[in-house]
């Protein structure tokens, strides 16, 4: 494949395999973030943050599976080799996940419920990829540069690579046991056990993740030239997707771009299967509003946190970077004051 493909286009094809299955896992199996923190919250139900929890665990096992076989290294991924500042997971999770409350999605969402037919997530799309690249490289990146320089790490930031350096102990057992214990936890309750399609769906989205990154590994070797080692993440990819469809002749195909593309095939697909595919608009201008608001927040905090609900959500917790749960703890948070906000507002009963 190597000699009749560019290395860009095989990269892209490998995210648009991973892709097509969480846009699956979006439309048949129900996995969303805002979804199972509105679960959680108001309808008394954590079956889809336990589904969450198995695609954690799956992608855990996967991953340091992957590094246990010498065929994936964690450490040329910037979640561990970069330097981690706690302020930017809090700051940009908190962000995020409010802007994720006001706009109804995260990224990932958007895509899905755009493959769906929901136009109003076409604005949702293009705003967050606006800023993105906005906070990435344009008017915003001086200062996010200033405040929190990317540079390299003289140690990894991760949990089982800090552990087994202070301890003397072996990486990737730590990393099977976080994987195992997460699984465990997520099916703890009997209820969730009887509820194999949403178990199916959660190791479904956890081998995406572990697709993205035995594939980038693979390829990384087998290009000619250097290729970044990636998995699935929904902030920067769709500005990327959005400057590729703009300036093909200029720009080149990646991964993030083929998840991206990925993600609204297959939620087109699972959306037709199910027969829920159906075009939708705004008729609220009021809704709107919030609605590009929350996008453009989504959109900055992102970058700032250096990913979204997807990317240290799962990717970068499937490596047990520091800034995973960090970050996880802090989109939560911003969701749960959006909600807030949208449902009761911030007044206080006397």
């Amino acid at each position: 494949m190597i000699d009749t493909l560019d290395a860009g286009t095989i990269a892209a094809l490998i995210g648009l395999f991973g892709g097509i299955i969480l846009g699956l896992a979006a439309r048949l199996g129900r996995f969303c973030s805002m979804g199972a923190i509105e679960d959680a919250l108001y309808q008394g139900s954590d079956h889809r943050a336990r589904q969450w929890g198995v695609a954690i665990g799956t992608a855990l096992l996967g991953a340091f599976g992957l590094m246990g076989a010498g065929l994936f290294d964690p450490l040329a991924t910037p979640y561990l080799g970069l330097k981690w500042y706690p302020m930017t997971s809090i700051g940009g999770g908190l962000m995020f996940g409010y802007g994720m409350a006001m706009a109804g999605n995260c990224g990932f969402g958007a895509l899905a419920r755009l493959g769906g037919g929901d136009l109003r997530n076409f604005v949702l799309v293009t705003v967050m990829g606006l800023f993105t690249y906005a906070t990435l490289n344009g008017p915003f990146a001086t200062l996010r540069v200033a405040l929190f320089p990317p540079v390299q790490a003289t140690e990894p930031q991760g949990f089982a690579h800090g552990l087994a350096h202070s301890l003397g102990l072996p990486i990737v057992p730590l990393g099977i046991v976080a994987g195992l214990a997460i699984l465990a936890i997520a099916l703890a309750s009997p209820s969730f056990r009887k509820d194999r399609k949403l178990i199916a769906w959660g190791v479904a989205v956890g081998l995406a993740v572990v697709s993205g990154w035995a594939g980038t590994s693979w390829l990384s070797l087998a290009a000619f030239e250097a290729e970044p080692i990636s998995s699935h993440t929904f902030a920067a990819p769709i500005g990327d997707t959005m400057f590729y469809l703009m300036t093909s002749s200029a720009s080149s195909l990646n991964f993030g771009v083929g998840s991206v593309t990925g993600v609204i095939v297959g939620a087109a697909i699972g959306s037709l299967f199910k027969g829920h595919f159906r075009w939708e608009a705004c008729d609220d201008p009021r809704e709107l509003k919030r609605q590009i608001g929350g996008a453009a927040l989504m959109g900055t905090g992102a970058v700032v946190a250096f990913g979204c609900t997807v990317g240290q959500g799962l990717s970068a917790f499937s490596l047990l970077a520091y800034s995973a749960p960090v970050t996880m703890v802090a989109i939560i948070a911003g969701a749960a004051l959006g909600l807030r906000q949208l449902i009761t507002g911030f007044s206080v009963a006397r």
